[in-house]
C-alpha cells in the first residue's frame, strides 16, 4: 500500500486541550502520578497518529510501536478540571526505534506540569519482535525530525535520578578526616 510523506509537521506537535478528570484526584488533593502518563499517551497517539502509526497501523499493517522505557518529571501540580495540552517533540529515531520529548502544559497559563521522555520500538505484532519500520513511516518520521530539529534540545533531556551531591559531600568529609 503506497502511503505519501506530509507536506508538513508543526514543530512541536500540540495536541487537543484535554482535562483532568476529578477522579484522578489522589488523597493528596492533586492528579495521581500514573494519570500524567494518560495524559502522555493520549498525546503520544495523537502525534505518531501523523506519521502514520495511529490506531489503524496495527490492523493494516500488523505492526505498532511500544515504549521502551520512560523519564518522568514531575514539575508542578494539576488540580481537576485543569485543562492542558502536550507538546510532542520528535528528538531522533532509527530504523527501529524512536526517541520522543513531551510537556504536559496548562492550556489557558502555559506552564509546563511535567515533561516525558520516552524510547519506543517498532514492533511487528505477529512476531512479538522489534522490526524496522516500513519506507513510508520511515519517510514520515524524517520529515518530522527534520520539523523539529529546529527547535532548542529539550534542558531536562538525558536526565539522570540521583542524589549527587550529597554522596560527593560525605566523601569529601570522610576523605578530610571529619565526620560531621
Amino acid at each position: 500500500m503506497e502511503r505519501k510523506t506530509p507536506v508538513f509537521f508543526f514543530a512541536p506537535f500540540v495536541s487537543s486541550t484535554m482535562q483532568v478528570d476529578p477522579a484522578w484526584i489522589d488523597y493528596n488533593g492533586h492528579m495521581n502520578m500514573a494519570y500524567y502518563h494518560v495524559l502522555f499517551d493520549r498525546a503520544l497517539d495523537e502525534g505518531f497518529g501523523l506519521v502514520g502509526l495511529g490506531r489503524d497501523y496495527i490492523e493494516e499493517r500488523k505492526a505498532s510501536f511500544f515504549v521502551a522505557e520512560t523519564h518522568t518529571l514531575y514539575r508542578r501540580e494539576l488540580t481537576a478540571r485543569d485543562r492542558v495540552r502536550v507538546t510532542l517533540q520528535l528528538v531522533d529515531y532509527d530504523e527501529k526505534r524512536i526517541h520522543s520529548y513531551m510537556e504536559i502544559r496548562h492550556a489557558e497559563e502555559g506552564w509546563a506540569a511535567a515533561s516525558l521522555e520516552t524510547l519506543s520500538l517498532h514492533v511487528d505484532m505477529a512476531t512479538r519482535k522489534v522490526s524496522p519500520f516500513p519506507d513510508d513511516i520511515a519517510a514520515n518520521l524524517a520529515v518530522m525530525r527534520a520539523a523539529h530539529a529546529r527547535l532548542a534540545r529539550p534542558q531536562a533531556l538525558g536526565r539522570i535520578i540521583g542524589i549527587p551531591a550529597q554522596s560527593e559531600k560525605r566523601e569529601a568529609l570522610v576523605v578530610s578526616g571529619t565526620r560531621h
